[in-house]
């Protein structure tokens, strides 16, 4: 019984590990930000490559929705890479383009915060349909960079873009 158990647990840990990235797409900052842009866009009907995108997060990585409340608040929903995927997939592949729009960064160390404005479109030169801004927590483990965290919260009547 216990090697069985061992088992299951070498399977569990290995199930848990990340795809290998491409070296550039993890290399800096500016690179991983563009690849989790470049790996959720693209136009109606093409399937999204969700091992590049797990390749860009650390094992346990959340994306974070702020959903707004009746009561003027908002609730956080925390999503693994996988749940992100399962649940945004189907809308992405409808025709889906993500650009960043400005960013602002803060290193200390080994980490980076990253207030990443974007727009949303449906088609590249369409008028955007959203925009927001996702703040990016990313860890460097000496070798690369890891997206630990994307939280993220949309432009509102009663929630605008900060004008500069």
């Amino acid at each position: 019984m216990k090697f069985v158990t061992a088992i299951f647990v070498f399977a569990l840990m290995l199930e848990a590990q990340p795809p290998a990235p491409k070296p550039e797409h993890v290399s800096s900052v500016d690179s991983i930000i563009k690849a989790v842009y470049n790996v959720i866009s693209g136009p109606a009907g093409q399937k999204r490559d969700w091992d590049r995108m797990r390749s860009l997060f650390y094992p346990g990585a959340r994306l974070i929705p702020a959903r707004p409340t009746k009561e003027g608040g908002a609730q956080a929903l925390m999503l693994s890479v996988d749940d992100y995927a399962q649940r945004s997939g189907p809308a992405l592949e409808k025709g889906f383009f993500e650009s960043e729009i400005r960013r602002e960064t803060q290193t200390f160390g080994n980490i980076a915060h990253v207030f990443s404005t974007y727009e949303s479109r449906h088609a590249p030169g369409e008028k955007p349909f959203a925009r927001g801004i996702n703040s990016f927590q990313l860890l460097k483990d000496g070798s690369r960079w890891w997206v630990v965290t994307i939280f993220w919260d949309s432009e509102r009547p009663d929630n605008p873009l900060p004008s500069n």
